[in-house]
């Protein structure tokens, strides 16, 4: 008789969940972060990708450190307020990390940090409730860069195909998105397939600390936003 999945045993590691003891150990590595590197940013970001932001990462490890993830955390290691900051005016790079932001120390000179995050731009496919940037519509008519083994599927997707002689076919004009408006799982799966990237990876740079100076680069803020007590 065949085990129940109850009576199989479970390996706590996989399923336990990051604790103390993981956020312990990030706010001491970005408080060793603060001892290593002459300055610190704030950067936000757009249209995250993970792999050409580990990309991004790696050009620059030499130089330089990044730490993503929780904002309360990294808020936490350098402090929020006079009374608990580990450096002086650390406090103000604290109260600009809240949504889709991250930290990055580097000994490199500013003008050059500037340059790499002013230039950083990568093109992807948009996933699914991305607001299109344009509309696309197709003909009726034939579609060649389709096979005749992919009509069942773009059936699925809501185009009005068909094969004739072999050929898919759109019997009639077809709008897969209006621009601005939000991507369906379709949508986003029909752009994919006519190789349409309209996902921007960016990156902006929110702010910069050193023991010297704080510069703000977000437009919009003056130092009356950041100061805290």
């Amino acid at each position: 008789m065949p085990k129940s999945k109850r009576d199989r045993p479970v390996t706590l590691s996989k399923t336990k969940k990051k604790g103390r003891g993981h956020k312990e150990s990030i706010v001491n590595s970005i408080r060793q972060a603060v001892e290593n590197y002459s300055s610190i940013y704030v950067f936000s970001f757009e249209n995250m990708r993970n792999l050409k932001f580990k990309e991004f990462r790696e050009k620059l490890k030499s130089t330089s450190r990044f730490f993503l993830g929780s904002n309360k955390v990294m808020q936490i290691a350098i402090g929020r307020s006079v009374a608990d900051e580990i450096r002086p005016g650390l406090r103000k790079v604290s109260k600009l990390l809240h949504g889709d932001t991250g930290l990055c120390f580097t000994n490199l000179p500013k003008e050059e940090v500037q340059r790499l995050f002013n230039e950083y731009e990568e093109y992807d496919f948009a996933r699914t409730g991305s607001t299109a940037v344009e509309k696309v519509e197709l003909k009726e008519g034939p579609l060649d860069q389709f096979t005749h083994e992919m009509e069942p599927f773009l059936r699925k997707q809501g185009m009005p195909v068909r094969l004739n002689k072999g050929v898919v076919e759109l019997v009639s004009d077809f709008v897969v998105c209006e621009e601005g408006t939000p991507l369906s799982p379709e949508s986003a799966r029909i752009l994919r397939l006519l190789g349409i990237k309209m996902a921007t990876f960016r990156l902006h740079l929110v702010c910069r600390w050193s023991p010297d100076e704080f510069d703000l680069y977000k437009e919009g803020l003056d130092d009356s936003d950041v100061e805290s007590s």
